[in-house]
């Protein structure tokens, strides 16, 4: 039997890992350039001579949902894998597959939404590509963006702090920092861009209440940097928060604690999630930010990230831990459960 390709194999979780691992990596890893953080890591982004550099391609449907769009989510998209690194973006790239028959007025209007999220973030689109196929070939429209960011004083001045507490040899955040002690922050709510996009889709109508949270957090980032203290970061788009926490705590070999009274999810998300039998946890975001920072830092960077826009509902959501392997949740109940890393994401064609 023909082995074939599956929707939840690019959703996130076990199946997009599984995917990666045994289908891709045995092929790119080898290569002339010597990269300091290589594709084999498998963090946002690559990073080649202190050049930061990130891809996504964003299939999502609808094209245009509450709060966003197609376009401000592939910029948004890639800043911010750019931006967790600790870099600084600079430029994008934009290239555009686009499907016979789409309308004009819906193709600018993305276009539109795209400048205006890229003059927002400060981070400059530069170059790109314009292909259109055949009606059928892909679904309306399809947008990859490429970017590059470069090492800044804010992260040499963050890692400084970080030694100030404990011994650290990386030059940049990755999932694989996490040491004992070290405390998971949540930038703000979560939930909110699966909910908002697939009730639109499906027509549950909770999109009345629920907005995607899309947006660049690339200035939140260098107000964290600012404060110092910041070990890893991560956005946690498909495969939500579950998956996130659990590449922390796999990459880093630590084990993780959270605490699910604390960790933000609006009430709308909550009640669509009951409805549909589907854990919020594991839902994608694109405006949020999990990053890990030593405990002596914790309270400082909390503050620094309430002052934001982005961050007025953020919180301390767990700690790293050596006492237990993976990820535990510590539940509004009472009880304990472990969160383990989702088979994909509940809601496909999010990003």
């Amino acid at each position: 039997m023909v082995e074939k390709i599956k929707l939840a194999q690019g959703a996130g979780g076990q199946m997009m890992d599984k995917l990666i691992k045994d289908k891709i990596l045995k092929y790119f890893t080898k290569t002339s350039v010597s990269a300091e953080i290589p594709l084999s890591m498998l963090d946002d982004s690559a990073v080649i001579d202190d050049i930061v550099f990130s891809t996504d391609s964003h299939t999502v449907q609808p094209i245009i949902f509450p709060g966003g769009d197609l376009g401000s989510l592939a910029v948004a998209g890639t800043v911010n894998d750019i931006s967790v690194m600790g870099a600084k973006p600079i430029a994008l790239s934009a290239g555009f597959i686009i499907e016979e028959g789409l309308s004009s007025e819906t193709f600018e209007t993305i276009v539109k939404s795209m400048s205006k999220v890229a003059s927002d973030a400060d981070v400059p689109i530069v170059t790109g590509d314009t292909k259109v196929v055949e009606k059928g070939a892909i679904q309306e429209f399809m947008i990859n963006t490429s970017g590059i960011g470069k090492r800044t004083s804010l992260l040499e001045k963050n890692i400084k702090e970080v030694k100030q507490y404990r011994s650290f040899k990386q030059r940049w955040l990755l999932d694989s920092n996490l040491e004992k002690g070290d405390k998971i922050i949540l930038s703000g709510n979560i939930g909110e861009h699966g909910i908002a996009l697939m009730s639109y889709r499906e027509g549950y109508g909770f999109e009345t209440e629920i907005k995607s949270d899309v947006a660049p957090i690339n200035r939140l980032m260098e107000k964290i940097l600012s404060v110092g203290g910041v070990v890893s970061a991560k956005d946690p788009t498909r495969g939500g928060l579950a998956n996130t926490v659990n590449e922390f705590s796999e990459k880093s070999k630590i084990g993780i604690v959270l605490d699910e009274e604390v960790v933000p999810i609006p009430k709308g998300v909550r009640s669509a999630c009951d409805l549909l039998g589907i854990d919020p946890l594991e839902i994608g975001n694109e405006g949020k930010v999990v990053i890990g920072v030593v405990k002596e830092k914790a309270n400082d960077v909390l503050a620094e990230i309430k002052k934001h826009p982005l961050g007025k509902n953020a919180a301390i959501i767990g700690k790293a831990t050596d006492k237990i392997k993976g990820v535990v949740l510590k539940t509004t109940v009472g009880g304990k459960r472990n969160l383990r890393k989702p088979i994909g994401d509940p809601v496909p064609r999010i990003c």
